[in-house]
């Protein structure tokens, strides 16, 4: 049976020290830990980090090797240089920045296999923490290279896999590194905690759960659809995708954005919603704008009648009335998608209010989970990050673990 998160919650509830051990099961004294972590941070023109979360949410993984008496190899990739060397995106330029955040001066070597990277890692000692360059620099990393994989196994005892935002994909150092840790692997704490919030969504989540769905295109989330019905109670369709289900219904949308031929696809998730119980929740009015711009004349509108020449951009006050009851009486929530053009400030604020909501029902005791790269920039923007049960570091990979798709990062750490 191919592994999916299904498969993986289903063996976890059965035998979880079987399938899946974590880094607490491990003892690092004067062990070596090659840690996969994702420091994949943006740089300013001047290589300075502008965003440290994903650096700081490895910490917890990198100082508990370091507090057993262990050392740290840590493997990433920064940046997109197709299997060429690129001064602009060494990992070099992170060094100082991971040394103040860990709190221990970080060395580094300029290659992540080979002769050079393996004298350094024999040198290292315990309590030391080694930075390898930038594994994208191979090209054999992208491919899933076995003999680069095997290469990279050299430079620690224990594998620890603590980037999930990189586990979706089947590269060397994420996945094929694994077969050479056949008892000697692990997932970090970063990686243990993205699994558990999907899962709690997915599978032991209390209900009722709700999933709020935005973003542009019913195309983009189709999958996600699918694969949640038989998981919520409540699904709230906001944003873009909106005006595909009121079109769908006989509507007007002026010229907002539709997928015309998503039409069919639309109704037939209302009606396998209909069929599983589940109840579906579309904007009833919207903030209308005759242009696509932050200084357009705008007017509050009813979604199924929006004036030719404008165009719905954010949620109205009527929506935002009904989604805060939806909201606060969700024990389990997932928001993937904002509700409007939240990059402008004038279609902000049903965005903002969501948050507000999810906030609300989360200190009432909800366990909220934000993923997908709109939403968690949303919640990053507008100061939501500590008002959530969690925000998913995974773009991509968490969009894959809702669609129920492998996690080649996963199933090599749990032997499927």
């Amino acid at each position: 049976m191919p592994f999916t998160l299904a498969s993986f919650y289903l063996h976890l509830r059965f035998s979880k020290t079987l399938f899946m051990k974590t880094i607490d099961d491990f003892n690092f004294e004067n062990k070596k830990a090659l840690i996969r972590v994702d420091f994949n941070v943006p740089l300013n023109e001047s290589f300075e980090v502008t965003d440290s979360n994903r650096i700081e949410a490895a910490k917890p993984t990198i100082i508990k090797v370091l507090e057993d008496g262990g050392s740290a190899v840590l493997m990433s990739h920064l940046g997109r240089p197709k299997g060429q060397k690129n001064p602009d995106l060494s990992l070099k330029h992170i060094a100082n920045k991971v040394s103040e955040i860990i709190g221990v001066s970080v060395k580094f070597v300029e290659d992540s296999v080979g002769k050079v990277a393996e004298e350094a890692v024999a040198a290292l000692q315990p309590g030391e923490v080694l930075l390898l360059e930038n594994l994208r620099f191979h090209a054999e990393e992208e491919k899933g290279d076995e003999e680069f994989a095997e290469k990279l196994s050299k430079l620690g005892d224990i594998y620890v896999n603590d980037a999930f935002g990189t586990a979706h994909r089947a590269h060397a150092s994420t996945t094929i590194v694994a077969k050479f840790f056949p008892e000697n692997k692990c997932f970090g704490y970063l990686l243990a905690k993205e699994i558990e919030a999907i899962e709690k969504v997915m599978r032991t989540g209390e209900k009722p759960v709700l999933a709020i769905l935005g973003g542009a295109k019913v195309s983009s989330k189709i999958t996600i659809i699918e694969n949640i019905l038989d998981k919520v109670d409540h699904l709230i369709i906001g944003g873009g995708m909106t005006y595909t289900f009121v079109k769908a219904q006989g509507g007007h949308v002026g010229d907002s954005i539709c997928e015309d031929d998503k039409m069919d696809l639309a109704l037939d998730i209302l009606k396998q919603a209909k069929e599983k119980g589940v109840q579906v929740h579309i904007p009833v009015d919207v903030l209308a704008a005759n242009d696509f711009s932050n200084d357009a004349e705008t007017q509050i509108v009813d979604v199924n009648e929006i004036p030719d020449g404008w165009q719905g951009l954010d949620a109205g006050p009527k929506t935002l009335e009904h989604f805060k009851k939806v909201i606060l009486q969700a024990r389990t929530i997932l928001w993937n998608g904002p509700v409007g053009v939240f990059e402008m400030e004038a279609f902000a604020k049903g965005t903002i209010a969501v948050g507000n909501f999810i906030d609300e029902a989360t200190q009432n005791g909800a366990f909220s989970l934000v993923g997908g790269g709109d939403s968690v920039a949303a919640v990053k923007q507008f100061g939501f990050e500590n008002k959530v049960s969690y925000v998913s570091t995974g773009g991509g990979a968490m969009l894959e673990s809702l669609e129920g798709k492998t996690l080649p990062g996963i199933a090599a750490i749990i032997g499927q």
